[in-house]
């Protein structure tokens, strides 16, 4: 066990592991940022506005242009799922059934990224998700939904959904600026 511990240290560069010597701890500038394991670590640490900092900046860098993608090339049968997932969202959310609210948002920015026709957005699903159930682990998450926030994750599906991609990027746009200004990031 201890093996497969060091391993997973050294593979997401926390760590070296030198003969005759141990385990080496690296500076944090030299871990794996993009690790999921890394990421919930420093937003449960003393890292954890900075982490948030850093990821909003990547959400805010990363999600519109997803968007924009996805309004091109998602599979049909995968947009006409999002101004479901999208009523759904609204409909938990006005009905205070947060938990649930919480899992259909990570879907709805997941099921964005994965079909976006970019492998690198869609590598990055996890990390959106990491970063999102982070927020509300750590009681970052407003205890209701904006109507903002609500209306914006409607217009991002019809966006997709009617094939639009400049709709799709301005409306993730304001998703990802409110988020911004709700962690006071902007």
């Amino acid at each position: 066990m201890a093996r497969e511990v060091a391993k997973s240290l050294e593979t997401a560069k926390v760590v070296t592991v030198r003969r005759c010597i141990g385990l080496v701890s690296q500076p944090v500038e030299e871990w794996d940022a993009l690790s999921t394991q890394i990421i919930h670590w420093k937003l449960h640490s003393t890292h954890r506005k900075e982490q948030l900092r850093t990821l909003t900046e990547l959400r805010l860098a990363i999600e519109p242009a997803a968007a924009i993608s996805a309004a091109r090339y998602t599979p049909i049968d995968v947009k006409s799922r999002l101004p479901l997932l999208a009523a759904e969202l609204r409909h938990t959310g006005e009905n205070g059934r947060l938990d649930e609210f919480h899992k259909l948002d990570i879907e709805f920015h997941s099921l964005i990224l994965r079909n976006s026709g970019n492998e690198m957005f869609a590598s990055l699903s996890t990390i959106i998700a990491t970063v999102l159930s982070g927020r509300v682990e750590l009681h970052m998450y407003p205890q209701k939904p904006k109507p903002e926030a609500l209306d914006a994750h409607d217009a991002v599906a019809q966006a997709i959904w009617q094939s639009s991609p400049d709709n799709a990027r301005q409306a993730m746009r304001r998703i990802v600026d409110e988020v911004a200004k709700t962690l006071q990031l902007s």
